[in-house]
């Protein structure tokens, strides 16, 4: 390396002076003198310093004047002195460099992350109106429903379904056209969907003027995805946009019990083997949830259009959106808002809003009975001698004429004990008080029973006081009749 020049404040002229040149000169001709400490320009005119006229600067500045001109001065330093001041100059530099990069990086992730998050926050309005939407983790990301006054905390926690984009629902519907419509519920209409990775959905379009507000919705929301059973349908995830509110379910490609059992045409369909089948499935789905789910749950709305049958007509019921959940091991409740169906309702509920997983037993029991004999339980039979199908059972079983409760339809498939054990259990589940009907424990365990086990049923509330003498005879001639008793095995 060669020697350099560290620049030093002014100084006064020197004794010496050297022939006219400009600096860059001036500087070559102290580098080809040996003797040459210092080197400056003034007047065009190149000073040469030695080591005595260093020594003599200081004294020189005492004997002038102190206005007299000053110039710049150049002190020759030896290359060994200057790379040891210039590395400790580097690397002070360095580190100062690589604090001051990361703070930098530090700084523009902050503001990075502020952007995302202000972003997001308003994507999130964009889709759920007054509702924000958040990513959390829950072993996967998912979206849930967040307001403070909708939402518990704990109830934040516990959704378990994914938020899907609405714009995605409107891809899958293709608008919600009339071509995937499903069908029309009293909560709005159900249409077929298409979702990439998932295939066939069911998607339920919430009235916005239905009875099944938001809080029937949330309850929705928040239950089915803490329930998983073989008879319960599956809820997939859901969505909101303004007033819009969207379940999505498992598509159920055979659609309702009641499309089937009620239609004389599609009733034929379903043989008793498969009645039977699907009686079991509904009793199974219900044990779930009064005894066997992590939450004891009261479903409160099941009937026959509640219950979705899958491609291989295994019922699975639906609906959670007037369910109720019970502590601890309560099994009752009360309410001043009766909500359900008329006819499937129990009278404890109808009457005193009171309601337990015995008015569930009494709902099944309905639903057992429409089962058997294809008819609804709303309705009037035999030139209105009974009002109702729970009337028009009761007297056929007083009567000892109980098969003639049996659809048309099972004329052929019918296994009579079968018959007889399901229509004893749907009488003892529709007893007047909630303490004479069976548990849903009890309903599986009868349903595989001897019909010599079972107890006798008693009259059952809402039958009609007209005398049942007068429905028709045995002795008719209807098809139903030419039923047999087969002693078979039970199940």
């Amino acid at each position: 390396m060669r020697n350099s020049y560290l620049p030093v404040k002014s100084v006064s002229k020197f004794l010496e002076t050297a022939t006219p040149k400009d600096e860059a000169a001036c500087q070559r001709s102290c580098l080809d003198d040996c003797s040459c400490e210092a080197y400056g320009v003034i007047d065009n005119k190149c000073l040469l310093l030695n080591t005595e006229s260093l020594n003599n600067i200081s004294s020189f500045f005492l004997s002038v004047d102190p206005n007299n001109l000053t110039f710049p001065l150049k002190i020759k330093v030896s290359a060994s002195d200057l790379s040891n001041n210039t590395a400790k100059i580097n690397t002070k530099v360095l580190v100062g460099g690589i604090v001051s990069g990361f703070c930098g990086l530090v700084f523009l992730c902050s503001i990075g992350i502020i952007f995302y998050r202000r972003t997001k926050r308003k994507g999130s309005r964009d889709i759920g109106g007054n509702f924000e939407l958040e990513f959390q983790d829950n072993g996967r990301n998912v979206r849930y429903l967040v307001d403070p006054g909708i939402l518990s905390a704990e109830e934040r926690k516990g959704i378990d379904v994914p938020f899907i984009e609405f714009k995605t629902i409107l891809s899958a519907t293709d608008n919600f056209s009339l071509a995937n419509k499903l069908g029309q519920g009293g909560f709005g209409p159900v249409y077929k969907g298409m979702l990439p990775g998932i295939g066939e959905v069911a998607v339920k379009r919430l009235a916005s003027q239905s009875g099944q507000g938001l809080k029937e919705f949330k309850n929705e929301v928040v239950l089915i995805g803490k329930l998983q059973h073989r008879n319960l349908v599956k809820l997939l995830g859901y969505s909101m946009k303004d007033h819009e509110m969207i379940l999505l379910y498992e598509y159920m490609p055979n659609k309702s019990l009641d499309r089937f059992i009620f239609d004389r045409t599609l009733s034929v369909c379903l043989d008793w083997d498969l009645r039977f089948d699907i009686i079991m499935g509904i009793a199974r789905g219900l044990l779930y949830l009064h005894q066997d789910s992590r939450l004891r749950i009261i479903h409160r709305d099941l009937k026959a259009s509640n219950v979705l049958l899958d491609e291989d007509m295994n019922p699975k019921i639906s609906d959670f959106g007037l369910a109720k959940i019970v502590k601890g091991r309560e099994t009752e409740d009360n309410t001043t808002r009766v909500v359900g169906t008329y006819g499937y309702m129990s009278p404890e509920y109808a009457l005193d809003g009171l309601f337990s997983v015995k008015s569930d037993v009494f709902s099944f029991g309905v639903v057992l009975l429409e089962i058997i004999s294809g008819k609804r339980n709303t309705g009037y039979y035999h030139n209105q001698q009974a009002f109702s199908l729970i009337s028009y059972a009761w007297g056929l079983w007083k009567a000892k004429r109980p098969l003639e409760l049996v659809d048309l339809a099972l004329v052929e498939s019918c296994n009579s004990i079968e018959v007889l054990r399901c229509m004893i259990v749907g009488l003892l589940c529709i007893q007047e008080d909630p303490g004479d009907r069976p548990t849903m424990v009890n309903v599986v365990l009868m349903l595989g029973m001897d019909i010599e086990s079972l107890p006798d049923p008693r009259e059952p509330t809402f039958v009609s006081k007209k005398s049942i003498d007068r429905l028709p005879s045995s002795s008719s001639k209807s098809e139903i009749n030419q039923l047999t008793i087969t002693q078979e095995e039970g199940r």
